[in-house]
């Protein structure tokens, strides 16, 4: 993965993985370590995933905790599709004061011919504060194409929530 360019030394990120089944200890999380790996490649200082279950509150409390704790970006994966737990897009607005919705939108075309269900993705991508806040889908694939997505423009996105350049 290539460093994104004009992400500031010190821009740092938190990884929120949304997986019933991997917060029950059922099955191991791949997609958080996955995204921490990718994000570090690209230039953030990233701590080990924070897992929580498909509870709107949990989801809420661990993104509110990374926009108080400053991080320049907070990216979820998993609870963006269409079953009855997944929260994750609902959650998220209760959190943002501005969508980005150019993100959400690329990151659902993103090889949309290749793969035709990444358009069932409810993900959505705002600001809290400083924060940029993004929702990925919970499958490695969609984690590896979402940072792909990403890399081009959150520099500069990190260097505009803090105040720089227009």
């Amino acid at each position: 993965m290539t460093q994104a360019a004009g992400l500031p030394r010190d821009a740092s990120a938190r990884v929120v993985t949304v997986s019933d089944r991997s917060f029950a200890g059922e099955r191991p999380d791949e997609s958080g370590p996955l995204l921490v790996s990718l994000l570090t490649d690209v230039g953030f200082t990233v701590a080990a995933p924070i897992v929580v279950p498909d509870s709107a509150g949990q989801i809420v409390g661990a993104i509110r905790g990374g926009v108080e704790d400053r991080v320049d970006l907070v990216v979820t994966t998993g609870g963006t599709g269409l079953g009855p737990r997944d929260a994750t897009p609902e959650a998220t607005r209760e959190v943002i004061l501005r969508e980005a919705p150019g993100l959400a939108e690329a990151l659902r075309q993103y090889r949309r011919d290749e793969i035709p269900t990444t358009i069932l993705s409810r993900g959505v991508a705002g600001i809290a504060g400083a924060t940029l806040i993004v929702n990925l889908p919970g499958s490695p694939g969609a984690v590896r194409d979402g940072v792909a997505v990403l890399t081009p423009v959150i520099g500069h996105a990190v260097a505009q929530l803090r105040g720089g350049d227009h």
